[in-house]
């Protein structure tokens, strides 16, 4: 009767420990992970950025910061199945980081220094500008013939704010709620430039729809440095990524990814930065 109840007690903490065991191995497959070992990663991205970061209608995923944080996750131990997107808008990148909500953000994320105070960066992995988007036979040319011309930026935005206050103080800024629907109003003829920075430029005018209609006016009206997002203190995942961003230059892998991504708009790409080298 005694062997009986050992044998029975025995029997209880065997089934505690396995389903103990089994409850961790799903919390690694779901959690944002950092090195791989067959979980997945959380990744932030846009979604509604053509070029750069934007969901296709049968679901994948596609853009230059698509691209990078692929190549990124797959250097971490990421297979590309292993990667879970998640939207992040500029809005709640630093939130998002913050709660664990994603391991790092590659969303046209310009480092600056108000940012650096909330999060760290890996990269920078791309240099942009302000630039405009104009008409293929616009004669437009340089920031001051915007004077009396029609100019297009989303609401709020520091770029229009940027022409309208220090370049082309005659410019007649319309703002609009999204940048699809300023290359709407440019394609109409109702606005006669759009501006931001050249990379999301070059990424809708590189789409199907528009090819051919739309060129770069080519200004350096500002310096974008895209990074990429790491929750504040994870020194060891910035290292990481640097790493990986280092090998995606040299393998030849980042200038193909800006060739495939931009190339149908012309837009002329400044070398890869120098990764690892955080600009203040």
């Amino acid at each position: 009767m005694k062997l009986r109840k050992v044998t029975a007690a025995s029997a209880v903490v065997l089934a505690l420990a396995l389903s103990a065991t089994a409850c961790g191995g799903d919390k690694k497959d779901s959690g944002s992970g950092g090195s791989g070992g067959g979980g997945k990663i959380k990744i932030g991205i846009k979604f509604d950025q053509p070029g750069l970061g934007l969901q296709k209608p049968d679901g994948s995923y596609a853009g230059f910061d698509v691209d990078v944080a692929t190549y990124v996750a797959k250097q971490l131990g990421y297979s590309p199945d292993k990667i879970e997107w998640v939207q992040t808008k500029s809005a709640d990148r630093e939130n998002a980081l913050a709660r664990g909500d994603v391991k790092f953000i590659a969303a046209t994320y310009s480092i600056n220094d108000e940012r650096k105070q909330k999060v760290d960066f890996a990269g920078p992995y791309l240099l942009a500008h302000q630039d405009l988007l104009i008409k293929s036979d616009s004669t437009i040319s340089k920031g001051t013939d915007l004077n009396g011309k029609k100019l297009c930026s989303v609401t709020g935005s520091t770029s229009a704010q940027n022409v309208q206050k220090t370049i082309a103080p005659d410019a007649q800024l319309k703002e609009v709620s999204s940048y699809s629907e300023c290359i709407a109003a440019l394609q109409s003829g109702a606005v006669d430039a759009v501006t931001t920075d050249d990379s999301i430029l070059a990424g809708f005018a590189a789409q199907d729809k528009y090819k051919g209609q739309f060129k770069l006016a080519g200004l350096k009206l500002s310096n974008e440095n895209y990074g990429i997002g790491v929750k504040k203190g994870d020194t060891e995942t910035v290292n990481k990524i640097n790493d990986a961003l280092k090998k995606m230059v040299s393998d030849g892998s980042w200038q193909k990814a800006v060739d495939a991504n931009f190339g149908p708009a012309n837009y002329k790409s400044e070398p890869a930065p120098t990764i690892g080298n955080i600009v203040k």
